[in-house]
């Protein structure tokens, strides 16, 4: 399973959230998932039972420092896919003729 994932708080203001971002990542990072950070969210990939206990996790941390919290969720999952989070940016690098960012 593809996962990705975005977890704020709604009520800290529109700066800095950061530090609040960073414990999500240090707890997807604890999980042993593979996982790259964008500037709107977090791609995980793993089993499915282990990628949703993560995102329950992170939203649970959220939720106990902030009175209200965004999750937003997007998941693809298809089944016997492993390695989607670099081999779907490099079937798209191939045809735009580019090596792609892991070369």
């Amino acid at each position: 399973m593809l996962a990705e994932l975005s977890v704020f708080p709604l009520d800290k203001g529109g700066h800095g959230l950061s530090s609040y971002v960073a414990e999500s990542i240090k707890i997807i990072e604890e999980s042993g998932l593979d996982f790259e950070i964008h500037a709107m969210g977090t791609l995980i990939e793993g089993p499915a039972d282990v990628v949703f206990d993560v995102i329950r996790k992170c939203h649970e941390n959220m939720a106990s420092k902030c009175d209200r919290v965004a999750t937003n969720i997007k998941i693809d999952d298809r089944k016997g896919a492993e390695g989607s989070i670099r081999r779907k940016v490099e079937s798209v690098e191939k045809k735009l003729l580019r090596k792609s960012p892991n070369e």
